[in-house]
């Protein structure tokens, strides 16, 4: 830990709603080195428990189906007074052409990671301190999607509006969101390792960085936006220049 007071996290609460893997781990240890206290949110017991040993001494930790609206409003009763929301929650990205669409799979990763985020800033909100913030998690295939992206697609696109629309809805509490690209994360676990790493090198040879994100490049964004006194509204892109390619 950095001990700097001068830092404006510097004794912060931070929760991370999906805080125990990938980029909203990485965030998590980032805020803790920065002074802050971080709580970490999964529904996996498991996680959150392994989470906490990555993390200081006094970080705390909650399982709890961020799906399900009463387990989130008991949630933020047990969290208290915060400073800064992150939500990172989402299962594991599938891809599926519409022909071939599981629709009852696509609700049920629509209700984690759209309502999910809804329910949890609807319970959440009123705890947040003055000066606090929220930030969510989007996707550039919202912006530019693939053949068999819809649904991820869709729901990037949702978090975009849903963004702005909170910002203007929520101020003078700040909401923005980070657009990931390609990062190396569990969101491909279904995928042989094999495989995933060929894609890897496929997507990440084309980028203009020249290689795909890791959770250290998303865990700067979501750092930089819980400072960003001044910046609202606004969706930060971290994509290694998908977009421009």
């Amino acid at each position: 830990m950095k001990n700097n007071r001068e830092s404006s996290l510097f004794g912060k609460k931070v929760v991370l709603l999906g805080g125990t893997s990938g980029f909203g781990l990485e965030t998590a240890i980032a805020a803790a080195d920065e002074g802050a206290s971080v709580v970490v949110v999964s529904s996996s017991q498991q996680k959150v428990d392994k989470a906490l040993t990555a993390l200081p001494e006094g970080s705390k930790g909650f399982s709890t189906d961020l799906g399900d609206e009463k387990q989130v409003e008991q949630l933020f009763k047990k969290i208290g007074e915060l400073d800064h929301l992150v939500f990172t929650a989402g299962d594991g990205l599938k891809f599926s052409e519409l022909s071939e669409l599981d629709v009852d799979d696509a609700k049920q990763s629509i209700n984690l990671r759209f309502w999910g985020v809804i329910m949890a800033v609807k319970h959440g909100v009123s705890k947040i301190r003055e000066g606090g913030s929220i930030t969510l998690t989007t996707g550039a295939l919202g912006r530019r999607p693939r053949k068999g992206t819809l649904v991820i697609a869709g729901m990037a696109s949702a978090i975009d509006g849903l963004t702005r629309a909170l910002a203007v809805e929520l101020a003078p509490i700040r909401v923005n969101a980070v657009c990931a690209g390609t990062v190396r994360t569990n969101l491909l676990a279904d995928m042989p390792e094999p495989e995933r790493e060929v894609f890897f090198s496929k997507v990440g040879s084309k980028l203009l960085t020249g290689r795909v994100g890791n959770t250290k490049d998303l865990a700067e964004a979501y750092i930089y936006l819980m400072r960003g006194s001044f910046t609202t509204g606004q969706i930060i892109v971290v994509d290694g220049g998908s977009l421009l390619v």
